[in-house]
């Protein structure tokens, strides 16, 4: 699993993309022990996360940036939902209390960045 560096920032797309990995290895584990459905729904939304912070930062303005990053809030809290389930069916609960950890960090920072966008707003005069 990830090692997180508690003296040097990792910028949120890395973060983003390291966290997604460690959800597509702890859902091969979460298959070893026959819970398909919820390997395929933790993948797909821990995925999701850095896949649309990475299309927010290639927005065509700064409305289509907010929305992108409200989506990446979004599949963080899908993500955190799943992982919370795993932690009462699964032997794994050490390993997903890690990644809930991490969801949890990634969810408050998203939430900054979208609040900092939404305050940065310029609203055209009509």
């Amino acid at each position: 699993m990830m090692q997180i560096n508690k003296f040097k920032p990792i910028p949120i797309k890395q973060r983003t993309f390291d966290f997604a990995v460690n959800i597509v290895k702890f859902s091969l584990l979460l298959k070893e022990e026959k819970h398909y459905e919820i390997a395929n729904q933790l993948i797909r939304a821990g995925t999701s996360i850095g896949a649309n912070l990475r299309e927010a930062s290639n927005g065509y303005s700064k409305q289509d940036f907010i929305h992108k990053v409200s989506i990446s809030q979004k599949e963080t809290d899908e993500t955190i939902y799943w992982l919370e389930i795993i932690m009462e069916i699964s032997r794994y609960d050490n390993e997903a209390e890690k990644l809930l950890d991490e969801a949890n960090q990634l969810l408050k920072i998203l939430k900054s960045i979208s609040l900092n966008a939404k305050k940065n707003q310029v609203t055209k005069p009509s």
